[in-house]
């Protein structure tokens, strides 16, 4: 399954809603971590394949690999699993930052890695 590269980009002037509401968002990347490289254990296995932090049915074509915010707060890279580009771009519209308009711009890039954790 192909890896994206997905690139937030963020303004200033939603520096402080992000602030409020980055539980929730944290919250919701968090279901979708892909645990086989992570040490979240089998609680967040549970949590990611049966329901998101609202109870909703989560997307089982799509799993993060890892993700983190840049250090000036111009945005964030999200590195992800999934079957395409469209279906990867649907399920980031329910990722509460976008649902609250507080991501200026999305990025979404098929990457191919060669080296390192998550080259094939």
């Amino acid at each position: 399954m192909p890896i994206f590269a997905v690139h937030y980009t963020y303004t200033e002037a939603t520096a402080a809603d992000r602030a409020t509401n980055r539980p929730e968002h944290r919250g919701w990347l968090n279901a979708l971590v892909d645990t086989a490289v992570s040490p979240a254990g089998p609680e967040a296995v549970a949590k990611r394949d049966h329901a998101g932090p609202s109870g909703t049915p989560l997307s089982s074509t799509a799993t993060l690999l890892t993700s983190g915010p840049y250090p000036d707060g111009t945005g964030a890279l999200l590195i992800f699993r999934a079957e395409n580009a469209p279906s990867l771009t649907t399920l980031l519209d329910d990722d509460p930052f976008a649902k609250l308009g507080l991501i200026e711009a999305v990025r979404v890039v098929e990457w191919l890695p060669v080296m390192g954790a998550f080259a094939e």
